[in-house]
């Protein structure tokens, strides 16, 4: 049984701490989806992944060519894990039900602090996934610094 990972951004931006939650869910072993609701986003995100700097190489693929199984990373927009992923990263306010997160390993919800529709809508999904039974976390950067704000144990 999995759970999901709420990421308040208010320091930094999505695009520099969506690579770190990659880098550290691949070093657990796990394949990954980065679920988006806009194609067009998912093909930006795609540009500034390959553009992490020469210390830092993140494969991945955007879904729909033809090695998507074969993907650690796929950013996708659809709800279906050709990867057969055990982590799935959601942004832009991306779906996830409860049915996925407990057959996931972890899903990771990223929202813009600064976007009170975007912090709407990741309450929304912290109600319904916990009224659910998933067990969720809330991590905040707040202070500077990651600090877990709140936790469901789940059923």
């Amino acid at each position: 049984m999995g759970a999901a990972y709420f990421y308040h951004l208010t320091q930094t931006s999505m695009e520099v701490t969506l690579p770190r939650l990659l880098e550290k869910a691949r070093g657990a072993g796990w394949k990954i989806a980065v679920r988006g609701q806009e194609q067009g986003r998912m093909e930006w995100l795609d540009q500034k992944l390959w553009l992490l700097g020469d210390d830092s190489f993140l494969a991945h693929g955007l879904a729909g060519g033809p090695h998507d199984s074969l993907q650690p990373v796929l950013l996708t927009t659809s709800n279906a894990l050709p990867n057969a992923a055990a982590c799935v990263m959601c942004v832009d306010g991306a779906h996830v039900s409860a049915d996925e997160v407990n057959a996931v390993e972890r899903v990771c919800i990223l929202f813009d602090g600064h976007d009170p529709e975007a912090v709407q809508h990741a309450r929304s999904q912290w109600k319904s996934l916990t009224d659910a039974g998933c067990a969720a976390q809330y991590w905040s950067e707040e202070t500077g610094n990651w600090q877990k704000k709140a936790d469901s144990e789940g059923s």
